[in-house]
């Protein structure tokens, strides 16, 4: 049975596309078929998986020009298949104003391709527009990247406001699979005490594998890696893989 999950955060800088990417590989490795699709129109997922966008990509399927399954690559990670993005996605914004059902867009162009693979995993932009309403709709579950630090935190509750308004109106099936800690600096107070307040408030919603500051796995995306195929041994490396299996675990 296929899961949809849209990793979403409207707060950019959170390591939502690192997570995006990087959960994706992991998930390859554990030998899961996994879709990333590339919701963002700055196409960061798309990069980093050094995937070159071209036509047909998500605008071309959003709006009816062609079949999701003509618009996925495969890509040189095991198991890994990639629906791209590239900036003509930022027209979408537009011509979904006044579209009848334009919140089930995304939803209906995936739902042939649900079959084919046992993970779906949605990449939303860093706000809360109508490519992330849709992402919200089409999925079964909500990844929440959250950086250790307090604007972080405090901006969560504008999230969690728009899911219960797609529960609410479009999909009731909607859940919160988790809370995901990143950029966490075990040295500081404020990585641990941001972790802390997140755990009290959400408690176990919040994953158990933390996801550390890492230079390794900010310099993946300029070689189009995911950090397993970039640096296996690295700490970002172990902290995906372990991500992996706790996300297969509460899934």
């Amino acid at each position: 049975m296929t899961i949809t999950v849209a990793l979403a955060n409207q707060k950019g800088g959170v390591g939502k596309t690192t997570t995006a990417v990087n959960l994706a590989a992991a998930l390859g490795v554990l030998e899961k078929r996994v879709l990333l699709v590339d919701c963002d129109p700055q196409g960061n997922a798309t990069r980093g998986l050094g995937v070159q966008a071209s036509p047909p990509h998500l605008y071309q399927v959003l709006f009816g020009e062609c079949a999701a399954a003509q618009a996925v690559r495969d890509t040189d990670f095991a198991g890994l298949s990639l629906l791209p993005a590239d900036r003509e996605l930022v027209g979408a914004e537009v011509e979904f104003v006044g579209m009848e059902g334009w919140e089930q867009q995304l939803g209906r162009a995936l739902r042939d391709l649900k079959e084919k693979f046992d993970v779906v995993l949605l990449d939303c932009p860093p706000s809360l527009g109508h490519l992330t309403v849709n992402a919200l709709t089409a999925a079964d579950q909500i990844l929440v990247p959250l950086q250790c630090e307090y604007y972080a935190l405090e901006g969560i509750s504008d999230l969690v406001a728009t899911v219960r308004r797609v529960q609410a109106r479009l999909n009731p099936r909607l859940g919160l699979g988790g809370i995901l800690l990143t950029m966490y600096d075990e040295r500081t107070n404020l990585s641990q005490d941001v972790a802390l307040e997140a755990r009290g408030h959400f408690g176990d919603k919040v994953f158990q594998t933390v996801v550390p500051r890492n230079v390794r796995l900010a310099e993946a995306p300029s070689h189009g890696l995911p950090i397993l195929q970039y640096d296996i041994k690295s700490r970002g490396a172990e902290a995906y893989l372990a991500v992996a299996r706790e996300f297969l675990q509460r899934i």
